[in-house]
């Protein structure tokens, strides 16, 4: 495997975690927004494959007791190939003693079960487009 594993935001195509955010279905933003949520995270993951980006992801935490993963994607082309694994392996040991928490797009679900993650009763969200989110099934 020959993939470049970069764990920090110098150097990053915010246009490029944009179009894959949205090619995966999932939120997605213009790339400043981006780049700010990234560059205020606890810890980031972008796997590139000759400086093409194929998967990325990223958490916030106290680095206490807490952490929530976000914009956890791996692009279609290369999906299947071990690099969720990877990414999730890398944020989990920089949190090692917290709880981790985060939402799965629709379908993903089964994946994160594989990798010990557990369905949670007592979730809530308020999101600030609530109608949109309901639409999607993330919410009653």
């Amino acid at each position: 495997m020959g993939y470049e594993i970069k764990r920090n935001c110098e150097n990053v195509d915010w246009q490029a975690v944009s179009d894959l955010l949205k090619q995966v279905g999932m939120t997605h933003y213009p790339p400043a927004i981006h780049q700010k949520a990234f560059k205020a995270s606890y810890s980031v993951v972008f796997i590139l494959d000759n400086g093409k980006l194929a998967g990325m992801g990223r958490a916030i935490s106290d680095g206490a007791y807490q952490a929530a993963f976000y914009d956890f994607a791996v692009s279609p082309d290369y999906q299947g190939k071990g690099l969720g694994r990877i990414i999730l392996s890398a944020i989990l040991a920089d949190v090692p003693d917290c709880h981790v928490i985060l939402y799965a797009a629709i379908g993903k679900e089964g994946y994160y079960e594989t990798q010990g993650f557990r369905k949670m009763k007592t979730g809530m969200a308020r999101f600030l487009n609530a109608e949109a989110m309901a639409k999607k099934g993330f919410t009653e």
